[in-house]
């Protein structure tokens, strides 16, 4: 299969002013931040967390709210 050569059309005048045009009153893209982590007050993220089984029996012990405890408990252990 032989290629045969491609010829571009040399760009007319209008065409190369209206694109040097565009280049000089275009203003240039923003940058979007790579992912940024908004905080929401109030607002809980699901995690996988392996702690020991007898921390989590002892949390577990009374009853219904033991995740909330947990929190409480990292909150107060972090300074939060």
């Amino acid at each position: 299969m032989t290629k045969t050569p491609t010829r571009h059309r040399p760009m007319d005048s209008r065409s190369a002013a209206e694109a040097a045009f565009k280049a000089a009153t275009t203003p240039p893209a923003e940058q979007i931040p790579a992912q940024t982590k908004t905080h929401v007050p109030g607002s809980k993220e699901l995690v996988s967390l392996r702690i020991d089984s007898d921390v989590l029996e002892r949390f577990q012990e009374d009853g219904p709210g033991w995740q909330d405890r947990i929190n409480a408990a990292l909150r107060k252990a972090a300074g939060l």
